[in-house]
C-alpha cells in the first residue's frame, strides 16, 4: 500500500469515473486501474462497483476512502512542517498586539520587517491582553506583543523595551509651571484613564498609589474614562482633565494640543514583551519579529537587546 494508491482511490471516489480520476492524477487510465486492482487484492476487498457507467464506492470502500483521506491529510501536514523547518521566514506570521501598542509600533515594525524578512507578511490582531492570550494558547496566533505583568502557564516571553509614562495637561493648567510631576500629585487631580480591561490603565494605577486610592473611592460610575489613547488625548486637549500617556503615543506636534510633563525619577513605566508558546515551531521567525521591533526606532523607549 502506497500514498499514490491512496490518492488514486480518493480521486475515483470523488470523480466516480476512472478516466477522469486518471486525468486528475496525471496518469493513464490503465496505470490507475492496475494500481487500484492491486490495492484491492492486497486488502482482500472490492472498493468500487464497476458494473454501471458511474463507478460507485462500495460500503467497505467508503470506509477505506475516508481513512485514506485522513492519511493523505496527515502526509501533507508532514510536508508542511518540513517546508516550515527549511524556511521559517517564508509564510504568514500571525501577530497580536494590545490596543495601546499597535498604532504606534506597527508602522515602524512593518517597515523593518520588510527589510529583514520580505517573504513573511503579518496577519494582525489588535485586542485586549486576555483575548490575545487565549488566541495564542489555541494556536490562532503565533505571538503577541503585550505589557507586563504577564504570567501564563505554557507561554514564554522575550523582553523588548521599557517605556516611560508622561503626564499630559491642558493648556493653562497649573502643572505647566512644574519641571516634573510626582505620582502623589496625580491623586489630587481629575485624571482621565482608559476603560477597564486595558492593561495600561492597570500599569498607571499600579505606579500611582494615590491615584489608585482615589479611583476606588470615586468608583467607575464617577470617573471619566476613554476607550482609546487617542480619545483621551483629545479630551485632555479640550480641557476636561489631565492624563498619563506612554512615550510612544506622543509626537513632536502634540505641544500644540496640550503640555507634556515628565514624572520625577524613577518615572512610572511599562515593560513590553513578546509572548509565544513554549517550543514554538518557528523560532527563527520569532527572533526576526524581535529584531524588527528592536530596529524600529521607537522614540522615548529603552530597548532590551541583550536577551535572546
Amino acid at each position: 500500500m502506497t500514498l499514490t494508491e491512496l490518492r488514486y482511490i480518493v480521486a475515483v471516489a470523488q470523480e466516480k469515473h476512472f478516466g477522469r480520476a486518471a486525468q486528475r492524477c496525471f496518469v493513464s487510465q490503465p496505470t490507475l486501474s492496475i494500481a487500484i486492482k492491486k490495492l484491492e487484492e492486497e486488502l482482500g476487498l472490492t472498493l468500487f462497483d464497476r458494473s454501471s457507467n458511474e463507478v460507485l464506492t462500495t460500503e467497505a470502500g467508503q470506509r477505506i476512502v475516508l481513512q485514506a483521506r485522513r492519511v493523505l491529510e496527515e502526509a501533507d501536514r508532514i510536508r508542511l512542517m518540513a517546508n516550515q523547518e527549511q524556511s521559517e521566514l517564508a509564510g504568514i506570521f500571525k501577530l497580536g498586539l494590545i490596543f495601546t501598542i499597535a498604532p504606534y509600533l506597527l508602522p515602524k515594525l512593518i517597515l523593518s520587517l520588510r527589510q529583514l524578512a520580505p517573504e513573511m507578511p503579518l496577519q494582525l490582531d489588535e485586542n485586549y491582553t486576555d483575548v490575545l492570550t487565549e488566541l495564542l494558547k489555541r494556536g490562532a496566533l503565533d505571538a503577541i506583543v503585550v505589557a507586563e505583568p504577564f504570567h501564563e502557564t505554557g507561554l514564554a516571553t522575550i523582553p523588548l523595551y521599557d517605556e516611560p509614562f508622561f503626564v499630559i495637561v491642558p493648556k493653562g493648567h497649573p502643572f505647566e509651571q512644574l519641571d516634573e510631576v510626582t505620582p502623589k500629585q496625580l491623586g489630587e487631580e481629575r485624571v482621565l484613564l482608559l476603560t477597564e480591561g486595558n492593561c495600561m490603565r492597570d500599569n498607571v494605577l499600579d505606579s500611582c498609589q494615590e491615584l489608585a486610592s482615589r479611583q476606588k473611592i470615586l468608583g467607575l460610575s464617577n470617573s471619566i474614562q476613554g476607550s482609546s489613547i487617542n480619545t483621551i488625548r483629545h479630551m485632555v486637549a479640550s480641557g476636561l482633565g489631565i492624563s498619563v500617556m506612554p512615550a510612544t503615543a506622543l509626537t513632536e506636534n502634540d505641544h500644540l494640543l496640550f503640555s507634556i510633563i515628565p514624572f520625577t525619577n524613577p518615572a512610572p513605566k511599562r515593560r513590553v514583551v513578546l509572548a509565544s508558546r513554549r517550543n514554538f515551531v518557528r523560532p527563527k521567525a520569532l527572533r526576526m519579529i524581535k529584531s524588527a521591533i528592536l530596529s524600529s526606532q521607537l522614540s522615548g523607549v529603552q530597548f532590551i537587546d541583550d536577551v535572546d
